[in-house]
């Protein structure tokens, strides 16, 4: 009896080994003949039950019927197995005759270009590029630009701390204390170019972190005639000879006076449209002349030396030069992006 069971365990085994058609259905069947709760397996417990003699030829035939039982399975792993590899080169097939792909690379970054040739008006004007650290200490970025402890401008220049008197810098300004501190009471003509940063949020027109290229003249007989004839000239150079500037009156605590400076808006030639909000100017920065505290407290007679300074915003003239509309799209890295200023860079 108990040997026609196994005939028949044995016979059901290869009938379905032999349907299989994948690894997973001889896994299956692996799992349902020869594990230790299968039905064949459990047939040993019957030989606790058989005499000496019927216990050793009843243990060899379950013996015999496990052993082919998994010859038949493992033979049937390797034709599988060898079949799915078969498949898999021939779906995974590369033809070599084939060209090979272009990778596609976008233009310069348009903030880039405007950087660089911001650079270059300048340095054709007589200046000097100065640098310095972004992280910066609390008395060069606020004290020496007339910006105390207390001062309210500090909340219009929330920046990131990383202690009490350590920070990113907020402008490029600390560049121009540092260089008063070194020059000690000499003629200076200097611009700034770098990365600041201010706690904001995010969206098409701000970001916390941004880029500037500040400037400072400072010498004997420096006035606000000598700032804007220096605007105009960057003005024409860099938007076109048509181009015409204003300043207006505002408020910054390291100038007095204070301007913003505008320009005259490319749409509409300065007669006014929706870009421009029916003014015919655009903003584009803003400077005046460099405070008499300011000049003091870096080691300045402000009786004998005067100065003007001014900061540009990188990406607002790379906007406005350009028509991009969100300043996210310049740290993005999108080639689709990049690739609309080959021809313009």
């Amino acid at each position: 009896m108990e040997l026609n069971k196994l005939k028949e365990i044995e016979q059901s085994a290869l009938e379905d080994i032999k349907n299989a058609s994948n690894s997973d259905e001889l896994t299956n069947i692996r799992n349902k003949y020869l594990a230790k709760k299968s039905e064949l397996m459990s047939l040993m417990s019957l030989l606790g039950t058989l005499s000496l003699e019927d216990r050793k030829t009843f243990g060899a035939a379950i013996n015999e019927t496990r052993n082919h039982i998994s010859s038949n399975l493992e033979n049937k792993f390797n034709e599988i197995k060898e079949l799915e590899l078969n498949k898999k080169l021939e779906e995974e097939r590369i033809d070599i005759t084939l060209p090979g792909r272009n990778m596609e690379t976008g233009g310069k970054n348009p903030f880039f270009v405007v950087r660089d040739e911001i650079i270059d008006i300048f340095i054709g004007m007589g200046y000097e590029v100065a640098d310095g650290p972004e992280v910066e200490q609390d008395h060069y970025n606020f004290e020496l630009l007339n910006i105390p402890k207390d001062h309210p401008a500090r909340d219009m220049q929330d920046t990131f701390y990383i202690s009490e008197n350590i920070l990113l810098r907020t402008h490029t300004s600390p560049v121009q204390a540092r260089t008063m501190e070194k020059k000690q009471g000499k003629p200076i003509k200097i611009i700034c170019p770098g990365k600041t940063f201010r706690r904001d949020d995010d969206d098409a027109t701000h970001s916390h972190q941004f880029a500037q290229i500040e400037g400072l003249v400072i010498d004997k007989n420096i006035n606000i005639g000598h700032l804007k004839a220096t605007l105009e000239l960057f003005a024409k150079k860099m938007f076109g000879e048509k181009r015409e500037i204003r300043l207006r009156p505002s408020y910054f605590p390291f100038t007095e006076p204070s301007v913003e400076v505008d320009i005259t808006c490319a749409n509409c030639g300065g007669k006014g449209c929706s870009i421009c909000k029916d003014t015919g100017y655009i903003e584009i920065l803003g400077g005046g002349m460099v405070h008499p505290n300011v000049l003091k407290m870096n080691g300045y007679d402000s009786e004998e030396y005067s100065g003007f300074a001014f900061g540009i915003g990188i990406e607002r003239v790379a906007m406005l030069r350009y028509g991009i509309d969100d300043i996210r799209k310049f740290y993005t890295d999108d080639v689709r992006f990049l690739h609309q200023f080959k021809k313009k860079a």
